[in-house]
């Protein structure tokens, strides 16, 4: 049965999963990494822990390169089971010793899930992953094409299981990793260096996160000169202690010669086969180390959770930032000016829109006559044909031009915006986004066919009662539905000099006819109800072309929520942590 602390540890590795870091904002390596980091703890450590307390206790042998960690392994096991070499790097692929009794807790995906396992002579064992392919939901940043070298050996003592671990400041950054991943995973460490490196910058930010995570730790201080025993050994102990560290135990190993086997004498290491003893003598020693680390290491992830919640709320804010800049350049506040400016009658709508009514004698006798206007107007319609087609044309084409210059000049907007800085950049990716989408041109030409035919649909429902119909077909359904698209962009807002008087008298025209034919009220009505129509469409045709850009910000903009989720999954932990505190520290 899954314990209330598995089932928060769970929870807490799906919230961290799902915090994902796209924006490339300041800091967002650290924030991938540190993910990354606590996800391997979880996977590797954690939760394989939390679910088999009772499983032997694991050693990580690990330091710098060439401190001896496979000699001390050797010597400590009774026999030379791990190679050390003079090529550097000398351990590549871990190698964990046990008791053959203990071969079930090792053959399995428990510990380190994403490493192959092989026998410490190059075969399978039955339950292990040759391929070392890390099962589904295993961490990023696992150690790839690595294999741990299982080696049952009779002299280990059952319960207790040694891992020599590759160098922590390898050459090769695969040997790093996994040194990493593998002191992540131990219960204990010893960490071994020489009188000649033990200052060294890697293995100290090791042992900071070590004290950090509380892991019960023991440093060997190995091939001492023996004239400089005493100095050394007192410096190293007052770095430890500077680092939180002063209780950790300190071995010294005395420069010595190798046997003929290249073993260390047994007697050089027993004061430290000594300590492993009374940690590992029973069932009880073992837990105690155990939920030493396994709580600290707990309380770590947890703290780091909340971290990248800080991270993901800073992803957040970028995201907003983002979006607010993107529309910015995609408001339609632009193209709606245009519109009621009465910039729509300049050109090819003004020409043939006189065309349509006339401009002869109607216009020199129109201030007399618009009294007279109503009566009249079956008169005025029964001229020649009226071309309302062409000026229906006319307002669609420069309706189109408008917006397609509009949905160019949004995106331009948008492209030099996240231009700005390297977040925005890295988002484009080198994208060249500053013209409308593809098939905007046809898009655009159907929503002005569509509100086209809005208005002719709201000039047949208006026309109900027998009088208003007589009018409308008389002047025809399409000719007063041409007068209320002029109405819709009636203004002078745009136009200069003698625009202003021949749109200006087009515009009185045109609401005069209506009125004529609906009444004051009900013009007000239908052009409101076609604008507000128009301003729909347009904005869903601009929408639509902002979205490319917004898809861009991805998860992102989710990150407020993400963070409120990582930081109750890491209160839950550290509220069941808090009833199980840590043994202290040995």
């Amino acid at each position: 049965m899954i314990s209330p602390m598995e089932k928060a540890l769970y929870a807490l590795r799906e919230a961290v999963e799902a915090a994902r870091f796209p924006l490339e904002v300041p800091g967002v390596e650290n924030a991938r990494g540190l993910r990354a980091h606590v996800l391997n703890q979880l996977d590797d450590y954690i939760l394989p822990r939390y679910d088999q307390l009772d499983a032997p206790l694991l050693v990580v042998v690990g330091g710098s390169t060439g401190a001896g960690k496979s000699t001390l392994v050797n010597a400590l096991v009774g026999a030379p089971l791990t190679r050390p070499g003079a090529l550097r790097p000398t351990t590549r692929d871990p190698v964990l010793i046990h008791h053959p009794a203990d071969a079930r807790w090792f053959t399995d995906q428990r510990v380190l899930p994403s490493l192959a396992r092989v026998h410490g002579d190059g075969t399978v064992p039955p339950s292990g992953n040759a391929a070392a392919v890390p099962p589904s939901g295993a961490a990023a940043g696992s150690a790839g094409g690595a294999a741990l070298r299982l080696q049952p050996h009779e002299g280990m003592r059952p319960g207790l299981v040694l891992v020599d671990a590759p160098d922590v400041d390898s050459v090769v950054d695969e040997n790093r990793q996994l040194a990493g991943q593998l002191l992540a995973a131990a219960d204990l460490w010893i960490f071994v260096t020489t009188a000649n490196r033990y200052a060294d910058a890697v293995p100290w930010e090791l042992l900071r996160d070590a004290s950090r995570r509380q892991v019960v730790v023991a440093v060997v201080l190995d091939r001492v000169p023996p004239p400089v025993m005493e100095e050394v050994s007192h410096d190293l102990a007052a770095m430890l202690a500077a680092e939180g560290l002063g209780r950790a135990p300190l071995f010294l190993l005395a420069e010595s010669p190798l046997d003929e086997r290249g073993m260390l004498p047994r007697a050089s290491v027993a004061d430290l086969a000594n300590w492993l003893d009374t940690l590992t003598v029973d069932a009880a020693a073992r837990a105690a180390v155990v939920r030493q680390t396994l709580a600290g290491a707990t309380t770590n992830v947890a703290a780091q959770a909340t971290t990248l919640a800080d991270a993901a709320e800073g992803q957040a804010r970028s995201a907003v930032e983002l979006r607010e800049r993107i529309d910015v350049a995609f408001t339609t506040s632009n193209v709606m000016s245009s519109l009621a400016d009465g910039a729509m009658l300049r050109g090819e709508v003004l020409a043939r829109w006189q065309d349509f009514i006339g401009t002869g004698e109607f216009f020199r006798s129109l201030e007399s006559r618009v009294g007279r206007l109503r009566d009249q107007f079956t008169a005025f319609v029964t001229g020649r044909p009226q071309p309302e087609a062409e000026v229906q044309e006319a307002i669609g084409q420069g309706l189109h031009a408008l917006l397609h210059a509009e949905a160019d000049a949004a995106a331009e907007r948008a492209q030099q915006s996240l231009r700005q800085d390297v977040t925005g950049r890295s988002l484009l990716a080198g994208r060249d986004w500053g013209r409308a989408t593809p098939g905007f041109d046809e898009r655009a030409a159907e929503q002005i066919r569509q509100w086209q035919g809005f208005l002719l649909d709201l000039v047949r429902g208006e026309g109900q009662n027998k009088r208003t119909t007589a009018r409308v077909l008389a002047f025809g359904v399409n000719g007063v539905g041409v007068v209320l698209m002029i109405v819709v962009f009636a203004s002078t807002g745009g136009l200069l000099g003698g625009e202003i008087a021949i749109a200006g008298g087009t515009a009185v025209l045109a609401q005069k006819l209506l009125e004529a034919i609906f009444g004051d009220q009900a013009v007000r009505r239908l052009a409101e109800a076609a604008r507000d129509n128009l301003d729909e469409r347009i904005t869903a045709l601009i929408e639509a072309e902002k979205a490319r850009f917004m898809d861009l910000l991805g998860p992102a903009v989710e990150g407020e929520d993400l963070a409120a989720h990582l930081r109750r999954r890491a209160r839950d932990v550290l509220a069941l942590t808090h009833q199980d505190p840590a043994v202290p520290v040995l």
